[in-house]
């Protein structure tokens, strides 16, 4: 110790004045310790010595041994080396080679007597081993005493029939003959090994280790054996030929190469593969089941980990061989899963699975070079794809058949539609389509990832559109042919399908709206954005068809008033009573309508009937002929015909509402009552809501009886005088007058758009609760 740290060590002791007084206890404690030392290092010293004494000792007995060898040879060469010595050496060799084949015979006859008895000994012990308690997991104390005389046995066998090759065939034949119960039982042994080694991990599980390391002593010990004879079959191929005859063991060229380990590792690799198997075959009709119960992969890994991996040896890395078999067997039985087309509930259970796996496999600290090749090749995700190629393909063939049914029934009208306990009618489809369409949303979410419940609820709606386009296309058609083809030539019944219909798209909008209530709030905000369009645009889809199905039911009315119409502000006008013809058959129409219409969609109804019949008059009006409104009788006429027309739809809809559908009526009526000077002062008040409507306005002078032609021409070049010098433009709002033609046309393609057909959505409420317990139900 240099000087520097003994200074070191004393300051470190001596820290404080005070610690001078423990300076004796300190010292006597440093003699202690040093007394201690010396007393180790001289009985490491002695022992060293006794070592070395012995060693050389052991080494001048092993110099005197190689010198008395040495001189014992050079004895033997030089007898040798004389010739009669020589020849009586040859003797002796000869006499030791009959001597040692002698033995070897009588050693062979002596086996083959007693071979029949230990074979069947053997066969009991192994029998024994096999109705253990537990079988193939049974404790089998037997393996080793079997392995042992079993190997005895079998190195006779190779033996002798390696030295019966030089023989005929007959006593080849003979001698397989009696080793036939042998090999049996050889054969039944390693089968019961092959057994043993494939549930390993079974036998871990119930405590019995000792099976396994019995196992592996048989497995290493054939190891051993086996590059033993493939030492001893190199050594006498590369040896001189001198050389090769004098290597006496047959048992290299007679002993069968067994490769127990690569069969122990296949047999457990088999054995995992059938559990897959099993696993898969007894669940193929429930797949949910199947993937619930690949929770056991966890549970093995962890007892591979903590109680086979101490049982072998490092050089095998178990764990590591175990696990990668597992994962590949555990793909390759995931692969036959989603080529066997499951259900979409499935796939999307089987990604959220696979996902799991991942983090438990990182949670049980498995390297991830052990999971290779990734499960499904890495294209777990494609398995969403897969899921809502799936949801489109069912959804699609479920519509197809439902809208099938549905445009059946529809069509070909053999019977009344469902009616409710209220008396609305409707049809059965909607309920069992939205119930599809919730479960299928149902199963997305199960996914727990707004993406997927994104794709879903985007292809459910585009479904929603191409019913909704169908729809539209059969209602034209059918309003079509309702007006063009003989009665004769129609089903019946059509009405009522389309009041029908309109509920259904109520309905519809109704079930819609539930499902955005439903899905928004359980969504980040970037798919909330893209279910809320989706589905809105499906439910302004849907009253796109309700608009259409009120449209056909206003055509309906005034199909009927075809003839009553084209007669208005005619001689006919006149003479017969109209008004009260048109007003009857809107009165039958709509008390039909009422009893069996959603209320909120009869509403809409009403202001559709309504604003029809005002377009009917003022096109009548339109396009009546000169001097046809006689003076003023026509007028009152006309006056008597609106108030009528006022006090039937005031049956459904309030005065001072209405007074603001007939304003148009009554400004023009105005215009047939004013003077010729005074004209444009109702037509000022006319145009600041309708626009200049100069074609409209003429046809009413021209009509009045009390206007010649030059009135006519003057009032008109007054107003068009009005429209330059005010720059009257037509309303930024189309109001009614823009539907007012000269010639009749369909009232289905003249409806105005009505702008309130949004109210819907708020008036949709009252099936959400039918559509859940429903979906409740198919769950």
């Amino acid at each position: 110790m240099s000087s520097s740290s003994a200074s070191a060590a004393v300051a470190e002791v001596l820290r404080q004045p005070d610690d001078l007084v423990k300076i004796a206890a300190f010292r006597k404690k440093l003699l202690k310790e040093k007394a201690a030392l010396d007393a180790k290092l001289s009985a490491g010293v002695k022992a060293q010595l006794e070592a070395t004494r012995d060693a050389l000792l052991k080494l001048q007995a092993s110099r005197a041994a190689v010198s008395l060898i040495r001189e014992e040879m050079l004895a033997v060469e030089k007898l040798k080396g004389d010739e009669e010595s020589n020849e009586a050496f040859d003797k002796i060799t000869r006499v030791s080679t009959v001597h040692r084949n002698f033995q070897q015979t009588a050693k062979m006859v002596n086996n083959l007597r007693s071979m029949a008895e230990k074979v069947q000994y053997i066969a009991t012990l192994l029998a024994d081993d096999q109705s253990q308690p537990g079988g193939p997991v049974g404790p089998s104390p037997n393996l080793l005493p079997i392995h042992f005389q079993l190997q005895q046995l079998e190195a006779f066998r190779n033996e002798t029939m390696h030295q019966a090759r030089k023989g005929d065939a007959g006593e080849m034949k003979t001698l397989s003959g009696m080793f036939e119960n042998l090999d049996m039982v050889g054969q039944e042994f390693e089968k019961w090994l092959w057994e043993i080694s494939g549930r390993v991990v079974d036998l871990a599980r119930k405590g019995n280790g000792g099976v396994v390391v019995r196992l592996l002593k048989i497995v290493e010990f054939e190891g051993k054996e086996d590059e033993k004879a493939v030492a001893m079959r190199l050594v006498r191929k590369v040896a001189t030929a001198d050389a090769a005859s004098k290597f006496k063991s047959m048992q290299a060229n007679a002993r069968v190469i067994k490769n127990y380990r690569h069969k122990l590792l296949d047999a457990m690799t088999a054995s995992i593969r059938q559990t897959f198997d099993r696993h898969f075959e007894a669940n193929e009709e429930d797949m949910l089941g199947f993937i619930e119960g690949l929770g056991f992969i966890y549970k093995d890994v962890i007892r591979i980990h903590d109680d086979v991996v101490p049982l072998f040896p490092e050089d095998y890395e178990i764990e590591k061989y175990l696990v990668k078999a597992y994962h590949k067997a555990l793909n390759d039985t995931l692969v036959k899963v989603v080529a066997s087309a499951p259900e979409a509930k499935v796939l999307l259970e089987l990604h959220a699975w696979i996902k799991e796996y991942r983090g438990s496999m990182k949670e049980l600290d498995v390297p991830q070079e052990w999971l290779q090749p990734p499960l499904l090749d890495g294209k777990s995700q494609d398995l969403i794809e897969d899921y809502v190629k799936l949801i489109v393909t069912k959804l699609d063939e479920w519509t197809v058949n439902l809208m099938a049914q549905e445009t059946g029934k529809f069509q070909w009208r053999t019977q009344e539609p469902e009616q409710g306990d209220d008396g609305q009618f409707g049809m059965e489809g909607v309920v069992d389509f939205f119930a599809l369409v919730n479960q299928q949303c149902d199963l997305a979410l199960d996914s727990n990832q707004g993406a997927v419940l994104a794709r879903v609820v985007t292809e459910c709606a585009n479904v929603m559109r191409k019913c909704q386009a169908e729809w539209l296309k059969i209602v034209a058609d059918e309003a079509r042919f309702q007006v063009e083809k003989k009665p004769e030539e129609v089903p019946g019944g059509l009405v009522e399908y389309v009041v029908a219909l309109a509920n259904d798209q109520l309905k519809s909008a109704d079930y819609v709206e539930a499902m955005i209530n439903r899905l928004e709030p359980l969504v980040s905000a970037k798919y909330k954005q893209v279910i809320s369009e989706q589905l809105n645009g499906a439910i302004d889809g849907y009253l796109d068809v309700a608009k259409k199905c009120t449209s056909a039911l206003v055509d309906f009315v005034f199909n009927d008033l075809r003839p009553a119409t084209s007669a208005l502000i005619t001689p006919k006008w006149y003479s017969e009573g109209l008004i009260q013809q048109i007003i009857e058959t809107m009165r039958d129409y709509m008390g039909d309508y009422q009893a069996h219409l959603n209320p909120s969609i009869f509403d809409i109804l009403v202001e559709d009937l309504l604003d029809a019949f005002l377009i009917a008059y003022l096109s009548a009006l339109r396009r009546s002929s000169n001097n046809a409104i006689k003076m003023p009788s026509g007028v009152q006429k006309i006056k008597s015909d609106i108030s009528a027309a006022f006090d039937f739809f005031s049956t459904f809809k309030q005065p001072q509402d209405l007074e603001n559908n007939f304003e148009v009526v009554d400004l023009t009526i105005s215009m047939l009552e004013a003077s010729s000077q005074m004209v444009f002062m109702d037509y000022w008040n006319f145009a600041k809501k309708h626009g200049p409507q100069l074609p409209f306005v003429e046809s009413l002078m021209r009509a009045r009886e009390d206007f010649d032609r030059n009135t006519v021409s003057d009032v008109m070049e007054t107003l068009r005088r009005k429209v330059r010098e005010e720059d009257i433009r037509d309303p930024e709002e189309p109001t009614i007058m823009i539907k007012v033609t000269a010639k009749g046309t369909s009232l289905l393609s003249s409806l105005p758009t009505i702008p309130n057909l949004s109210g819907l959505r708020e008036v949709a409420g009252t099936y959400a609760d039918r559509i859940r317990d429903l979906r409740d139900g198919l769950q």
